[in-house]
């Protein structure tokens, strides 16, 4: 039994780390724009594609297969999803900001569409699963016997540095803080001489690179990537940011959590639980809406009418 406890507690964590970083970047962007990018997921899902290619393209060039390809792959993916998040904010998302937020809401689930069909279409057997190496194998240490691999402890810990150097950024930088001016008030930020153009452009190139590392650690944690691995990622870091609160760092953090150990917990205990995860998740989704809907660490919102 206690085995049984360690070893749902590491793919616990493991999961809801990697939950919390697609949920950051849900609520960055919401925090700062009052927009829900609903192809956040898409967008994020795009870097084990990248990074595979780049890595096939490195070991064509130099004629030499290494396992060190992916890694340098893999960075550069982030820098790329980046710079693709903010290439659709400056063609797509941003003309729809002062928009009624159906439109853009409306506007970013066909560019998610778009998106995915590209992949599909472009990419060598893009409708195809495509087999995704782990960043990191073998076994850490063991803890009552059970063993805790290295990519596990990759996670935790790329999540604990990313969050921290994000609190860091938004706290003692000063285009940090000028993106924590805007998403209080917008209209006073400017008066106040505050390029939003740039306060933009910075949090989503912020938001999609965490939200890039978000994607090659799914896909590494699942073996494969597919190109319709972005809705699934989009519903799932979304509903962790709506239950921890979306706008908030920390309750991006709780909600992934949550998200996650209602997964392990359901295909631990209940018979085909692999089956019906998602339906206690969402289940509990539509709870959060209907008796908490600024969620767990949200704040309400008065609106004058």
């Amino acid at each position: 039994m206690a085995e049984l406890f360690v070893q749902q507690a590491v793919n616990w964590i493991t999961l809801g780390c990697i939950y919390a970083l697609l949920a950051i970047g849900f609520s960055l962007i919401f925090g700062v724009l009052n927009v829900i990018h609903f192809s956040h997921g898409d967008v994020a899902m795009t870097s084990p594609f990248i990074a595979l290619a780049i890595a096939q393209a490195l070991a064509i060039a130099v004629g030499v297969a290494s396992p060190a390809w992916l890694i340098v792959a893999a960075c550069a993916a982030v820098f790329v999803v980046g710079l693709i998040g903010v290439t659709l904010d400056k063609v797509v998302i941003r003309r729809f900001r002062d928009a009624p937020p159906m439109m853009a809401l409306v506007a970013t689930v066909a560019l998610g569409i778009v998106i995915r069909e590209l992949i599909r279409h472009l990419y060598p057997q893009g409708s195809n699963p495509h087999a995704f190496p782990r960043l990191a194998s073998g076994v850490a240490f063991e803890v009552a016997g059970v063993q805790v691999g290295w990519f596990s402890l990759l996670v935790v810990t790329l999540t604990f540095v990313l969050v921290a150097l994000l609190f860091a950024f938004l706290r003692l930088t000063p285009l940090g803080l000028r993106i924590r001016a805007a998403s209080e008030d917008r209209v006073v930020a400017r008066m106040m001489g505050i390029r939003d153009t740039r306060v933009f452009r910075a949090t989503f190139f912020v938001a999609s690179a965490i939200g890039a590392i978000a994607g090659l650690l799914f896909a590494s944690y699942a073996g494969v990537t597919r190109f319709d691995f972005g809705v699934m990622a989009g519903l799932l870091g979304f509903s962790a940011a709506v239950i921890g609160g979306l706008g908030s760092m920390p309750g991006a953090i709780l909600g992934g959590l949550i998200i996650a150990g209602i997964e392990v917990l359901a295909q631990t205990f209940v018979p085909d639980g692999a089956s019906y995860r998602l339906v206690f998740v969402f289940l509990l989704v539509i709870g959060v809406l209907l008796f908490r809907p600024e969620g767990l660490l949200g704040r309400a919102v008065m609106v004058k009418v």
